[in-house]
């Protein structure tokens, strides 16, 4: 007789207490040191990071180490709270290199590093926050994107995020992994102007860097593809972030709002536009906790629960800051008004690690495979 077949646990998506503990302090630290007026003035500004805010967020709050094991320097916790950091950053579009480095950069080196080794000596800088690291492939490859198009350490990858924040570049050749110094005299960052100027964008050229070899092209591979899928699926909550700013404040405005005597959001065409915006909200944060979580478990659906959440948060928050802009009148269309930080970040963030139509072909390939 054959044992009944036990069927999948549903993942629980509410957050623990640990995880609003989490929330309150970089919410916290975000409105003490990236309020609005400050990241429209640093957005005007050469340099866009405040050092102090990385080295609070990273350092004391501790969120650099979060995805790395307590015997490499790091906090031991998971792709959940990651996520929760990402969302309060969505919220208040702060520049900060945390998706790069301590997303992207810290699950590439995750997936090379033992107990010691160069990628675990790196890894233990970066859970510190001493040290940022970038991956050296356009912000716009998706989790199962194209090779390596450079040689032996050498050529130019164009549209790096965070490049010029950087200490270390995690460049991917034909020949495997290499860690690069950005302070090297063969690596040249030239600045791009990029459409959401709270993430900069950077072309680097390498002419015969001298590079410290993490992993051979094998391995390289597969670490840069669970990089990037980490990547897209914790992008998924920085979105969330995004949406929900954008309908609160849209909300609390046409609440104050008056127009023939009365508040703007008590009209009925208003009203059913932000209860649908809502629901997309409501969507969104399922797909962007369920995709957290599946990462955070190592479940064999994390590949199809990062695309769906892609294929969704995506939308969901160009449509906010859409909506947030219009709603909030000629007041929403200035510079002094945050809203356009919103919008632009939206707008280069659903072109991020691959953009929702290339999710949603990844939700329909995977779709077509066999259960495992």
């Amino acid at each position: 007789m054959t044992a009944p077949v036990q069927p999948p646990a549903t993942p629980d998506l509410l957050y623990s207490q640990d995880e609003e503990d989490l929330r309150s302090a970089v919410r916290a630290l975000l409105a003490d040191r990236a309020a609005a007026p400050t990241v429209i003035a640093a957005t005007e500004s050469d340099t866009p990071y405040d050092p102090q805010l990385w080295a609070s967020l990273a350092g004391s709050i501790g969120a650099a180490g979060l995805l790395v094991p307590e015997k490499l320097g790091g906090q031991g916790a998971s792709h959940r709270e990651a996520a929760v950091v990402l969302e309060e950053l969505g919220r208040s579009v702060a520049p900060a290199p945390y998706l790069t480095s301590s997303v992207v950069a810290t699950e590439t080196l995750l997936a090379l590093a033992g107990e010691d080794g160069p990628a675990a000596a790196l890894l233990r800088e970066l859970a510190s926050g001493a040290r940022t690291a970038v991956l050296a492939v356009p912000f716009a490859t998706p989790p199962a994107g194209p090779g390596p198009a450079l040689g032996p350490l050498g050529g130019t990858v164009r549209g790096v995020a965070d490049a010029r924040a950087a200490d270390v570049l995690l460049v991917p050749t034909s020949e495997g992994l290499y860690a690069v110094e950005a302070s090297d005299p063969a690596v040249a960052v030239e600045p791009l102007v990029p459409l959401d100027l709270t993430r900069p964008l950077a072309s680097v050229t390498l002419t015969g860097a001298a590079g410290s070899p993490l992993a051979d092209a094998g391995a390289s591979a597969a670490a840069v593809r669970r990089g990037l899928r980490a990547g897209a699926g914790l992008l998924a909550s920085e979105q969330l972030g995004i949406a929900e700013w954008c309908l609160t404040e849209t909300v609390r405005y046409t609440r104050e709002r008056h127009q023939f005597n009365r508040p703007v959001g008590s009209f009925q065409a208003l009203k059913h536009r932000m209860a649908q915006l809502w629901l997309e909200v409501v969507s969104a944060r399922a797909a962007a906790r369920n995709a957290a979580d599946a990462l955070a478990t190592g479940s064999p659906d994390a590949p199809l629960a990062v695309a769906v959440a892609q294929a969704y948060c995506s939308g969901v928050a160009v449509h906010a800051a859409e909506e947030c802009v219009q709603l909030h009148g000629g007041i929403g269309m200035t510079w002094e008004h945050p809203a356009h930080l919103y919008l632009k970040r939206a707008k280069a963030d659903s072109l991020a690690y691959g953009t929702a139509g290339s999710h949603r072909q990844a939700v329909a390939e995977l779709a077509e495979l066999p259960a495992p």
